[in-house]
């Protein structure tokens, strides 16, 4: 067996081992880009630039507080305000990705050489499928406890837009990454990172909201247009995420533990697992009377037969990456905004096991919907909480510190 291994030789226009590492465990590129930050001649706005090194990642904050309130929505027990809990909820990330849109069009306006970095770097140019899932979730709250609020036209018209929008980035990112990683990006398996998944997920958090609007369009090949365009997204997205994920398993396996700072990337694994059991199942609630029999009878039976096994090894992967993290914690694991993984992906689970517990009647899924979702809050309130603490004290927005020169690696793994 191989017990070391030669590192590649850093390729010429990409970081190496002394970039600087922003809060993120990403690369700062901003010193290969030829520029000083900004055009000669022009100094942005004070305010500009507190948004040069916000980074698309930022995103994770929107998809975060959104499955919150979509995934209380659908909880098996009654709780007094629950329901308007999560109606709050929604409009907060409602309110999160407007102020992050306007931010977001002054960093790309201001600095776009920062800008530009960050697609050519390969670890944070998978991060542009949280601005479509940002999108999507916000969409699909609207309908879900949104239209509590703005009422059920005004929720419809929203995630109309919203997906539509938020799809058509998703596609384009699934297929753009990919691309850039192939063409313009030069990684080396010790590099992979479930952080590669974002891209690759993004059309199935399509597949699992689009069917919310299924039952607004008019009867007839409109909808089973929509319900069955989401159930090719489904298949784009799975088939890609089955191709991506071994990597990621053997990076773990033949490389060791992720650095610190990306152990809680581990999470995002949980996404397209999640978001997949929750796609099958909304396949199955909307599929009477838009397909055909026996198809409308093969949704609920794949909502099953799928459903399942796939929960079965999202809660092996929790048990793994949980495991993994309260390592990385013990040895001094600090926060950075990787934390909000553990909000979404776990959010898609909690989705998940509420379809699972409608199709089969099990108790025992009502269980497990309660106790990712108590794991879900309690995540969302530690990221929360250490984000604002962060933005309160100038940290998380702050120019990345150049990190020390970190040796060669001699072996192939770490303890």
């Amino acid at each position: 067996m191989v017990t070391a291994a030669r590192p590649l030789p850093t390729p010429t226009g990409h970081a190496d081992h002394t970039d600087r590492v922003d809060r993120f465990g990403h690369s700062d590129h901003s010193g290969h880009s030829g520029h000083s930050g900004t055009r000669i001649g022009r100094s942005p706005h004070p305010r500009a630039r507190t948004v040069r090194h916000l980074g698309p990642n930022w995103y994770a904050t929107v998809m975060g507080t959104a499955i919150v309130a979509t995934a209380g929505a659908g909880l098996p027990i009654g709780i007094p305000g629950l329901r308007t809990l999560c109606t709050a909820f929604w409009a907060l990330s409602m309110a999160l990705l407007t102020a992050l849109l306007v931010a977001r069009a002054a960093h790309w306006t201001h600095h776009r050489d920062q800008a530009r970095a960050h697609l050519l770097d390969p670890a944070t140019a998978p991060f542009y499928g949280c601005l479509a899932m940002a999108l999507l979730a916000v969409g699909g709250g609207a309908l879900t406890v949104g239209r509590d609020w703005i009422g059920t036209p005004a929720a419809v018209a929203l995630d109309a837009v919203l997906f539509t929008t938020g799809t058509l980035i998703a596609l384009t990112a699934a297929v753009a990454v990919p691309y850039l990683m192939v063409v313009r990006h030069r990684v080396d398996p010790s590099q992979v990172t479930p952080v590669w998944l974002l891209p690759l997920v993004a059309p199935m958090v399509s597949a699992a909201l689009g069917p919310l609007l299924v039952p607004h369009l008019p009867a007839g090949q409109p909808r089973e247009t929509l319900l069955l365009a989401c159930l090719a997204m489904f298949g784009l997205s799975l088939l890609a995420t089955l191709v991506t994920l071994p990597m990621v398993f053997a990076r773990l396996i033949t490389g060791g533990p992720l650095p610190l700072a990306l152990t809680p990337s581990l999470f995002l694994v949980l996404g397209p697992l999640g978001q997949s059991t929750t796609a099958v199942d909304k396949f199955a609630v909307v599929a009477p009377g838009v397909v055909p029999a026996p198809y409308e009878q093969g949704f609920a039976v794949l909502a099953v037969l799928y459903g399942v096994p796939v929960m079965g090894f999202a809660l092996f992967w929790l048990a793994l990456a949980g495991a993994m993290v309260l390592r990385a914690r013990r040895r001094g694991m600090g926060f950075t905004m990787t934390w909000w993984a553990f909000t979404f992906p776990v959010g898609t689970c909690v989705t998940g096991a509420e379809g699972l517990a409608r199709h089969t009647g099990l108790v025992v899924y009502d269980g497990l919907t309660v106790a990712l979702y108590a794991l879900l809050l309690a995540a969302w309130a530690v990221a929360a909480t250490h984000t604002v603490r962060g933005l309160v004290s100038g940290r998380l927005l702050a120019a990345p510190s150049r990190a020390r020169p970190v040796p060669a690696p001699t072996t192939a793994r770490t303890t």
